[in-house]
């Protein structure tokens, strides 16, 4: 039997898929944790926020961080 890239394209394909479901269930609670982390810091401060914390909401509000107002940010909060 004659091995062709599309069948070693298909085996790293089901590897890389078998891969990402054993990390999600790995990152749950690890993105839980830092969700709170973060929900514990924008509560305690206002704008500007570090980084880390602009980037983080940038993420959970699908905005750019330089258009993030303290607005959105009660939302979050709330």
């Amino acid at each position: 039997m004659k091995v062709t890239r599309s069948m070693f394209r298909a085996y790293r394909q089901k590897d890389a898929h078998e891969t990402a479901e054993r990390n999600e269930r790995r990152k749950l609670p690890e993105r839980a944790r830092r969700d709170a982390r973060m929900l514990a810091r924008i509560k305690e401060d206002s704008l500007p926020y570090t980084p880390e914390v602009m980037s983080w909401l940038s993420r959970k509000l699908d905005k750019p961080a330089s258009k993030i107002t303290q607005d959105d940010v009660n939302k979050l909060k709330a």
